[in-house]
């Protein structure tokens, strides 16, 4: 009802003519429209359209150029495609728009969302699309002297297909030279009226910055005018790896993203997969799905916690929560026979079942770790120091939050209940009993609040799991899940068949396209998979909560001091491999 109602909205107010419907396997609804219409559109989607559209969610792209299914050729090289999301609907909307050029221009909408700025670099970066009006297209990604857009499909996916690298001291000393940082470049001045500015380098190796992130300051004595985040160090071309793996093969690669998540990277990646396939996953995997998931969630909280501690001036806490996020992983070992990356999930339901004697270990974490958690009220939470890092720094409301994409913990700290696990419960978290912790004042204790009761909020959620585990499969019969289950390999030669095909080429997911979103630990997390028919992805679409989070960066830290950025970066909550993908 939703879809029809949003479709008869978007009629009255852009007419039938301007937009029409494509297909998709997802449940969001898709429209294309004309390149010339399209800022005028989002324009009144955002703040004239009736319960609008107010956050900017993504924006990708897709090279249509080697796009061959049911032998017909795309009308466009390159499509655009913009992701919408309307708390009020509790709904998405994704515009798709055709650049009819191989090397596209668009025009840019930073004057309508701020947060659009990292997105269109990113397109410009990897596909070269270049958005007209923009104030600092650059490469964001990729080095300024590489050569090429890697996600455009003549760009090579292996090292092996480009010529040998040779790092001469000329190149050396060019390198060094794009890395130097001109103010200018940026818009800044080096004096006041009344006084010289400073220009501090902090990382890419630097504790605070909780990996290989560069944060370039400008201060004026200890107060930070601006903050200019450069990213890219810890890019590893994951998009682009998929569509050199099968879709099987790929999903090993999905727990390096957010690589303090484990298997809730899985879960948005084999959910995608799911909807373009049609499986349909048996209750008990999608129990144990929950489980893992959520103890993943408080092993990831637990990490921000004890480094957050630290970074604000704390020695012990890491220490104590790192030895219980051992206990996590043990689990997590015992059940999976990995730890931190533990490949598990599996297209239709999980690599296996569950071992003899899995309640033991789970129920004595569940018994031990409450208590915890009060002992870390009283050496962190209540500690006057760790107060004073955080109350009333790096605050920001509802609205902007909105307005710079944030999710997860940082935006229901500022007041706004929305968790995809109620507002669009997936993998069954509609049977369970668990609340949403939300807060008021958006700084970064309240960003601590929601984090710690949200470990709470998880071990409710693992004990229902322990307590009501079903009976049953633990992996689907469809015929597309990979691999199928060892005890019917032998029985036919179609089965036979199918586990050799699907083992050693993969399986043929049909033609189409689908997301997926899932809520993870640091906020809202999915996967835009497109299928031409084939045994890999032909586009794949990973959309993180840190990167939109760390380009809020700089708008939450200006009059600030330099110890307060510090405390804003571990409030956030980042992680390097999230943001660079």
């Amino acid at each position: 009802m939703e879809h029809e109602q949003l479709l008869n909205d978007l009629y009255e107010a852009f007419g039938k003519k301007a937009i029409s419907v494509v297909e998709t396997k997802d449940e969001i609804l898709t429209v294309f429209v004309r390149k010339e219409n399209v800022p005028g559109v989002l324009a009144k989607l955002k703040t004239g359209f009736p319960r609008p559209f107010p956050m900017l969610y993504d924006i990708t792209a897709i090279d249509m150029r080697a796009y061959h299914a049911n032998g017909q050729r795309p009308e466009y090289p390159f499509i655009l495609v913009y992701h919408l999301l309307s708390f009020e609907r509790n709904c998405d909307l994704r515009i798709k728009t055709g650049l009819d050029s191989d090397f596209p221009e668009m025009k840019s909408i930073v004057d309508i969302w701020p947060m659009a700025n990292w997105y269109e670099r990113e397109m410009y970066d990897m596909f070269g699309i270049t958005f007209k009006g923009h104030p600092d297209l650059r490469r964001i990604l990729m080095p300024a002297s590489w050569e090429g857009h890697p996600l455009r499909k003549e760009h090579p996916a292996r090292a092996t297909n480009m010529p040998g690298f040779d790092l001469t001291d000329h190149l050396q000393e060019q390198e060094q030279d794009n890395l130097q940082f001109d103010p200018g470049q940026f818009g800044m001045k080096r004096q006041s009226e009344d006084s010289d500015f400073m220009f501090l380098n902090v990382g890419p190796q630097h504790p605070g910055t909780h990996g290989v992130l560069r944060l370039v300051l400008q201060l004026s004595g200890e107060d930070i005018v601006d903050v200019v985040p450069d990213i890219g160090f810890h890019h590893r071309g994951a998009e682009k790896m998929a569509e050199r793996q099968s879709w099987h093969t790929f999903i090993p690669y999905t727990d390096r993203i957010d690589y303090l998540a484990g298997v809730l990277n899985n879960m948005a990646y084999v959910q995608a997969v799911e909807k373009l396939a049609g499986i349909t996953v048996p209750d008990r995997a999608n129990v144990i799905r929950i489980m893992l998931a959520e103890l993943f969630r408080i092993s990831s909280h637990l990490v921000w916690y004890g480094t957050f501690a630290q970074d604000v001036g704390m020695m012990s806490p890491v220490f104590y929560m790192f030895t219980d996020r051992e206990k996590i992983l043990d689990i997590i070992g015992d059940i999976c026979g990995a730890r931190m990356h533990p490949n598990w999930f599996r297209i239709g339901g999980v690599a296996q079942d569950l071992p003899e004697g899995w309640e033991k270990h789970i129920k004595e974490f569940l018994d031990y770790f409450p208590a915890r958690l009060k002992q870390y009220d009283k050496i962190v939470m209540r500690n006057r120091f760790f107060r004073d890092r955080t109350k009333g720094i790096g605050v920001y409301d509802t609205s902007e939050a909105i307005e710079w994409g944030v999710t997860g913990p940082g935006l229901r700290a500022t007041g706004l209940e929305w968790d995809l696990r109620k507002k669009r419960p997936y993998s069954g978290y509609d049977q369970f009993d668990f609340d949403i912790p939300v807060m008021v004042n958006g700084d970064g204790f309240d960003r601590s609040v929601v984090r710690i009761e949200e470990m709470r909020q998880s071990l409710r959620i693992v004990k229902q799991c322990m307590d009501n585990m079903p009976a049953g499969p633990y992996k689907s019969d469809h015929h597309l899940s990979t691999p199928p289950r060892k005890e019917q390999t032998m029985y036919d030669i179609e089965t036979l068949i199918t586990h050799f095909l699907n083992e050693t080429w993969g399986p043929v997911i049909p033609e189409g396209e689908a997301y997926a979103g899932i809520e993870s630990s640091k906020g809202q997390y999915g996967y835009y998979l497109t299928s031409n028919g084939n045994t890999s992805s032909y586009r794949t679409r990973i959309r993180t909560p840190s990167f939109p989070h760390m380009q809020m960066v700089p708008y939450i830290s200006k009059g600030y001091t330099v110890a307060d950025l510090l405390s804003i970066l571990g409030s956030v909550d980042f992680v390097l491999a999230d943001i660079d993908r």
